[in-house]
Order: C-alpha cells, then sequence, then structure tokens
C-alpha cells in the first residue's frame, strides 16, 4: 500500500486531487490497528494487496501500527474518542472506505461510533471478522455493527452471514485470501535460532496467547506427542500471569520467540497445533496447508466450514493418525491441502469475489 505518505498526512493521495489518482479509485482501509500481526491486520493486508493488482490506489488508516495515516483515538485502548474532523480529514479523498472490524467488536465503542457518523451516506464495505454475539464477554452490546443504505457487509464466514441475517442485515461472505504460491522459509536456520536438533519433533502454535486459542490443549496435544512446544505469538489481554504459571507446568519444552517470519514458523515445524474454542476464520490451519505442514484443528464452529471445502486435519483427540503420517513421510495429504487452499482461498480466487463486491457497488478502476 502507499509508501509515499507520512503516517499523519491527511492531504489527497499522492499523485493528484480528488478521489483519484490519474482516474484511479482510492480505497482506505481502516481499522483499531494495521500492519501488525493480528489476524484482522494479515487479513487486510492481503485485500490491500487484492485491491492494488486490481488497479486501486490504498491507503492505510488506523490508530495504531505502520499506517499511512494514523488517527489518535482509534486505537484499542485509547483514552480519548477520535476528533471527527481528523477522521473525516484521514478519509475525505477515498472513493470506497473498507472498516476492517473497527464497526464489529466493541473495542472501542466511541471510535466505532465516530466512524459510522463520518461515514454515514458515504460508499463503505463494513468487513466483519468478530462481532459482539460470538463473544461472551461482548454478549450485552447489541449496537454493532451499524448500518446505512451506502454500505455494504461482508462476513469472514457463513455462519456470521445467517447471524446478521436473523438481525435484518444482508451480508455477503467471502473468506480470507491467501497467498498460495510461497517460497518456502529457512528450516535449518530457525531451528538453529531456536535451539532445536534436527530430530527434535516441534509443534508450532502461531498464535496470540489469549484464553480462547486454549494453550492448554496445545500443551496437552504436545506432551502426548512428545513433541516440543512452540508458542509464536504475544500476550494479550491481561493473559501474561496465567500463561506463566501454564507454561511452567509443562510436561514438554516450551519455546515462546517470534520467527524471522512467518514462512520460517512453518518451514522450522514439523506440524501445527491450532485448539482454538472459537475462530472467526482461523488463518494457521490455512498457511499450514500452503506450506505443506499437517495441522491438528480443534472442533470450533467455523472449522466445520473450512473442512466443508476439503481440508483434511488432524484431531486432537485422536493423535494416533498424525503419528502414522509423521512416520511415514507420505505427502498425498499435504499436496491435497496446498490444492485445496489453491482452489478456493486463493489471492487470485479470493480477488475475483471482492472485484465482483466492488463492481456491484459501483467502484471501478
Amino acid at each position: 500500500m502507499s509508501a509515499e505518505r507520512a503516517p499523519d498526512a491527511a492531504g489527497p493521495p499522492a499523485g493528484g486531487a480528488g478521489g483519484s489518482v490519474a482516474g484511479v479509485p482510492t480505497v482506505a482501509i481502516v481499522s483499531f490497528r494495521l500492519g501488525l500481526a493480528d489476524g484482522v491486520s494479515v487479513v487486510a493486508t492481503h485485500w490491500g494487496a487484492i485491491l492494488e493488482r486490481l488497479g486501486h490506489n490504498v491507503v492505510t488508516v488506523a490508530g495504531e501500527g505502520p499506517v499511512d495515516r494514523r488517527v489518535a483515538g482509534l486505537e484499542i485502548n485509547a483514552s480519548q474518542p477520535p476528533d471527527p474532523g481528523e477522521v473525516s480529514a484521514a478519509l475525505a479523498y477515498a472513493d470506497l472506505v473498507i472498516v476492517e472490524n473497527l464497526c464489529t467488536i466493541p473495542l472501542n465503542l466511541p471510535a466505532a461510533r465516530v466512524l459510522a457518523g463520518v461515514l454515514a451516506g458515504r460508499p463503505a464495505v463494513l468487513h466483519h471478522h468478530d462481532p459482539s454475539w460470538q463473544r461472551e464477554r461482548f454478549a450485552h452490546i447489541t449496537e454493532l455493527p451499524p448500518d446505512d443504505g451506502a454500505w455494504r457487509h461482508v462476513t469472514i464466514n457463513r455462519l456470521t452471514e445467517a447471524d446478521m441475517a436473523e438481525r435484518g442485515i444482508s451480508a455477503t461472505t467471502i473468506y480470507n485470501p491467501f497467498e498460495t504460491d510461497v517460497r518456502p522459509g529457512d528450516r535449518a536456520g530457525t531451528r538453529r535460532l531456536l535451539d532445536v536438533d534436527g530430530n527434535e519433533l516441534l509443534i508450532a502454535h502461531p498464535v496470540r496467547a489469549i484464553p480462547r486459542k486454549d494453550i492448554p490443549r496445545a500443551l496437552q496435544v504436545c506432551e502426548d506427542l512428545g513433541a516440543t512446544y512452540w508458542l509464536t505469538g504475544p500476550t494479550e489481554e491481561g493473559y501474561e500471569s496465567a500463561l506463566r504459571r501454564m507454561l511452567s507446568g509443562a510436561r514438554c519444552r516450551v519455546l515462546r520467540y517470534p520467527a524471522p517470519s512467518v514462512a520460517d514458523i512453518y518451514a522450522a515445524a514439523d506440524a501445527v497445533v491450532f485448539t482454538s474454542r472459537w475462530e472467526g476464520f482461523g488463518n494457521p490451519p490455512v498457511e499450514a496447508a500452503v506450506h505443506g505442514r499437517p495441522a491438528v484443528v480443534s472442533h470450533y464452529p467455523v472449522a466445520q466450514e473450512l473442512l466443508a471445502l476439503g481440508f483434511r486435519w488432524f484431531d486432537p483427540d485422536d493423535l494416533d493418525p498424525l503419528r502414522a503420517h509423521l512416520a511415514s513421510g507420505d505427502n498425498e495429504l499435504l499436496t491435497h491441502n496446498r490444492r485445496i487452499a489453491a482452489e478456493h482461498l486463493s489471492m487470485e480466487v479470493i480477488g475475483n469475489q471482492i472485484a465482483d463486491l466492488l463492481a456491484h457497488m459501483g467502484i471501478g478502476t
């Protein structure tokens, strides 16, 4: 996305005035934070890349992260609401605004209210990852998502699309996109960095450390396999003390270390564990498929949608098939999963769906 803008710039996109650069529509992507390692940031980055491939100028706007336009008050832990004038100025030259989860999950309600007011009557896509009713601690909050006749709602799974319909909001499901033509990471170098020898069974858990990721269950999987557990993500939601207790009591070797790159995580690991109790989507099992690694995946509801696409994952309650797979060195399952990812979730496939969405909104090149 645009590298020409200073982080706090509010003027028109570089190259011209008005909503377009040399006749090319400008799309602003806005959220609490962008350009970081959380799932919403990753998906927003992929949407931005798709939009640029479709010929759009893309500008990122958020309260934190390496973005084109930073607006105080949009961040999750903001002490004050954003100034409506600053939000309006940051988005003034956009032909379309894509709101990534900020008007979906009530992590900063004042910011959601301001943004909804600024966007009233303007073309916008509200991209929903985590609606409040799917989180026990937010279930009492009913004001999100807002709605407007000029907006379109996009969900990342059909379960949420159905939930929206029950609440009188029409939505379209577009699954998360993935780069499926990837270079392998550095297996040997990353394992040296982790001090993991060649014969050590290494299971990666590429998630943030928060309660719904069910880290105790992931540890149990590693203990049962006699594997080293590798947690790659940061701790959030005040979970550090609880995490320290459970890791100190683990009956397997534990590593907490961010990898040099996403590709290096999957290159270094022998398998991936993903034991979440709830996910709006669940990127790591698909990333594992793209990078040729088996995945142990729990039975969270949206996982059933992904399994229906044809993925073959291992059950955390029955690890013998995974043991047999690791012992056999059979690549048929890995080839199958990589093909399913390419057929259903590639940047090209999802890009066509995004192009159709924008065409129906009258947003073209």
